[in-house]
């Protein structure tokens, strides 16, 4: 019998190296009699049968290596599209030239159909930060990104200036005991959610490893440019909150399904790389397709792993309005990091992905943040089929955390706040102002998209210190 190749072996679902070293020496030590032929059809077999191969004393220490991914598809190779599909750019003159190019990349993909570029846009892992890609009956793990189900949540509070004022060391220390910023840990006082109690942890057997980690991390926020902020919003005349348009203190928070999104992140895009093969430049584009069942169990993950997302968001703002004795009159959220079914201008039935942007379909209602120390928005969607229905998700980085770090001195950042008005708990120098574009140059060159409801403006800013 000939060597088998890597290749070869990877081409019929042997996906790591374990599985592939034991095939290999067991095929040479007990079945060197056979052709490449029987020994790849043997192969075949076990990878797509790998239970009726258990009990064998030779085939079985093969088997066992598959039978946890005995649902996975067999791994297929792709070539990609010799042209990129229509592709819309909004504020080109401000989006390195680099994560147009990644864009355009993804837009070769023999599943994608349409393409946005929203004008916070800059190099991300698979698809750029601020794009959004439309594909037919996929799922790209790495097109929703390792946060899944990030998010905004806005709550207009019944107060104003004056309790802002007022209330500062009050207000800084619920923001210290009912906010916890990290990779590991969470909040020191149990929470509870009725997200908690879903089935669907118990639908995956990664969801139901997942479990104790939701609990502990439940209310608790991120790391890197995860925030909770007090401030004031300025809600604008005839705003769709029917709020008569004045200033009014508000809660913004953004973060995402912590420890939980992660895991299925990574599981997921492992298997989607596993068993679709794409060129070396274009891999972490790897999709899912979304008839198998690890599509579908992806499909489900993702959307349970939103719903945690939100009731991180909902904990954080109960927990803090309570505390300070507010209520709020309305509340707005909105994922950035996601993947929904949607359809094109032409009827098409699509599945949109939009990392790092902003739904905004007619009518809907999203939030676009600045930084620390400037303004986010508070905006309506106009349902712009070019942009397929999105807006910016933020002001997008300028500068790379590593840029960011080099750039700034502590004192400069602790000047650049103090001008601003704003009081900042934790923080980085990775999350200086000046690491971001210009919040306002971003939202002129996305009018056509969404119109504005309101202006906030941070006024008490917790981060992540590291």
């Amino acid at each position: 019998m000939g060597n088998l190749k890597t290749k070869e072996l990877t081409q019929i679902g042997y996906a790591d190296n374990k599985q592939r070293s034991l095939a290999v020496n067991i095929i040479a030590k007990h079945f060197k009699h056979y052709s490449k032929a029987e020994v790849i059809n043997l192969l075949t077999s076990i990878r797509q049968q790998p239970d009726a191969y258990l009990n064998n004393e030779i085939t079985g220490k093969i088997a066992e290596t598959l039978i946890d991914k005995k649902n996975e598809p067999l791994a297929v190779s792709y070539e990609l599209k010799g042209q990129s599909v229509p592709l819309s750019i909004f504020g080109e003159e401000n989006i390195e030239p680099s994560a147009i190019k990644q864009m355009e990349l993804a837009l070769k993909l023999p599943v994608s159909l349409q393409g946005a570029l929203m004008p916070d846009a800059h190099n991300g892992y698979g698809l750029p930060i601020g794009g959004v890609l439309a594909v037919e009956n996929a799922v790209i793990p790495y097109g929703v990104g390792m946060d899944i189900g990030c998010r905004m949540a806005l709550s207009i509070i019944d107060a104003d200036e004056r309790f802002l004022k007022r209330y500062t060391h009050q207000i800084k220390q619920a923001i210290n005991d009912h906010t916890h910023f990290g990779i590991d840990g969470g909040l020191s006082t149990s929470q509870y959610h009725e997200v908690l109690d879903s089935p669907v942890f118990n639908q995956t057997p990664l969801l139901k490893k997942l479990h104790g980690k939701a609990v502990k991390q439940l209310g608790s926020s991120g790391s890197g440019n995860h925030f909770v902020e007090f401030g004031l919003i300025e809600l604008y005349k005839d705003n769709t909150l029917n709020l008569p348009p004045a200033q009014y203190m508000a809660l913004l928070s953004h973060s995402g399904s912590r420890g939980l999104g992660a895991n299925i992140a990574r599981h997921y895009t492992q298997i989607a790389m596993n068993t679709c093969r794409l060129p070396r430049e274009a891999q972490p584009l790897a999709w899912l397709d979304l008839d198998s069942e690890p599509g579908q169990e992806y499909w489900l993950s993702m959307n349970f792993a939103g719903d945690y997302a939100k009731a991180c968001h909902d904990r954080i703002h109960s927990n803090l309005l309570k505390s300070l004795g507010l209520k709020p009159l309305a509340k707005v959220e909105n994922h950035h990091n996601f993947a929904w079914k949607d359809t094109l201008a032409d009827g098409t039935k699509v599945i949109i992905h939009r990392k790092g942007a902003t739904p905004a379909h007619a009518g809907e209602l999203g939030i676009i943040p600045g930084s620390m120390a400037t303004p986010a928005y508070l905006v309506m969607g106009k349902g712009n089929h070019r942009a397929l229905n999105s807006a910016s998700h933020g002001a997008g980085r300028a500068m790379s955390r590593k840029e960011a770090r080099e750039n700034i001195t502590g004192s400069a950042m602790k000047k650049m706040l103090a001008d601003a008005g704003v009081a900042l708990i934790g923080g980085s120098l990775e999350e200086n102002p000046s690491a971001y574009k210009n919040i306002e140059m971003v939202m002129a060159a996305q009018q056509q998209l969404m119109e504005i409801q309101g202006k906030f403006y941070p006024r008490i800013v917790r981060m992540d210190n590291e």
